[in-house]
């Protein structure tokens, strides 16, 4: 695997680095010990699986707080996606920076996505498939999320949303207090 740092310390794009011949090719797509020599997570505890039917579905952006924060690895096997990470650590020198990458079937590339940061992500076209690792378990009373558009963070966005859900549309402006589970 080929691990690129984003510029958002701790977060990486990592690619497949294949051996061919004309049957076609192999590819690790996890090794733990290539992620513990990068200082990433290496154990996954649920994997999950999203189908958007429609180009342009935005999903996002979402985290949880600590101590059930999460650590996540995607990639989209089916169709493109744009996906975007937000880095929402306290102190962090590119606390509230955003960064997004194209993730293919084709290029099968996957994005590391540290704790603190929150995820999302708008498909590229029809019957975009993402799967995804995550080394924490689900824990509704600690999720937490971001509006897509929150002014605050200005995430660029490479096309305009056509399907939301209610739920990530109704995500409020950014209150350290509330998403960062701070005291006012």
């Amino acid at each position: 695997m080929i691990f690129t740092e984003t510029p958002l310390k701790g977060a990486f794009l990592i690619d497949l680095e294949k051996r061919g011949d004309e049957r076609g090719f192999f590819a690790r797509a996890f090794c733990a010990k290539e992620f513990a020599a990068h200082g990433l997570a290496t154990h996954f505890v649920q994997v999950n699986n999203s189908l958007s039917a429609t180009k342009g579905t935005l999903r996002g952006m979402h985290y949880q707080l600590a101590p059930k924060a999460e650590t996540k690895l995607v990639r989209c096997i089916r169709g493109a996606l744009f996906d975007v990470i937000l880095d929402l650590r306290r102190g962090s020198p590119t606390f509230g920076r955003s960064f997004g990458a194209e993730l293919t079937a084709d290029n099968r590339r996957m994005m590391y996505v540290p704790k603190g940061f929150a995820h999302g992500f708008i498909t590229l076209s029809d019957a975009t498939e993402a799967f995804y690792l995550v080394d924490e378990f689900y824990a509704p009373e600690f999720e937490r999320g971001v509006r897509w558009n929150d002014p605050k963070f200005n995430i660029q966005w490479p096309i305009q949303p056509v399907v939301i859900s209610d739920k990530d549309r109704a995500h409020r402006d950014f209150d350290p207090a509330w998403h960062l589970g701070e005291a006012s």
